[in-house]
Formats: C-alpha cells, structure tokens, sequence
C-alpha cells in the first residue's frame, strides 16, 4: 500500500491533545495518530451502514407482524432450557 504526504493545520489545543497521546505511550508519532483516528472513523461509518442497510431491508420487507411476548419469553426459556 503507497503512502501520500499531507499537511493539516491544527489549533494549539489538538496539537497539544495529540502530543500528551504521544508522550502517554498510546502512539510513536502524529501520523500514527491520525491514521488511527481515520481508521477507527472509517470502521464507525462501516457500522452505521450496515445498520442502515438493514433498517431499510427491514422497512422494505412488508408490513410487521404483531409481537407475541409471551411467545417470544416461551421461545426464550425453551432455549434456554436446551442449553442445560
């Protein structure tokens, strides 16, 4: 995977933010830093997605059934007893 250089500019506060990450040990250097916050976004974003997708796979499947809770404690427990 190649590289690409970036400048950023950032306020005194971040870098200073991002200086006591480095000096706790959590990170060697600044880019190391801000590739694990992309990383990490980048993983959030592929999260929300797919929550997405399946809200509007669920949407798109039809009109919902009503919800038995008796049926669904009894499916439970019938489960759980199967566990033992």
């Amino acid at each position: 995977m190649g590289t690409v250089r970036k400048t950023i500019t950032l306020t005194d506060k971040q870098d200073a933010w991002i200086k006591a990450q480095i000096e706790a040990g959590n990170y060697t250097n600044d880019s190391e830093y801000i590739r694990d916050l992309i990383r990490r976004e980048q993983e959030r974003s592929a999260e929300f997605d797919a929550v997405r997708a399946a809200l509007i796979e669920g949407e798109a499947s039809g009109k919902p059934a009503a919800f038995d809770a008796a049926a669904f404690k009894q499916r439970f427990n019938d489960h759980d007893m199967m566990q033992f």
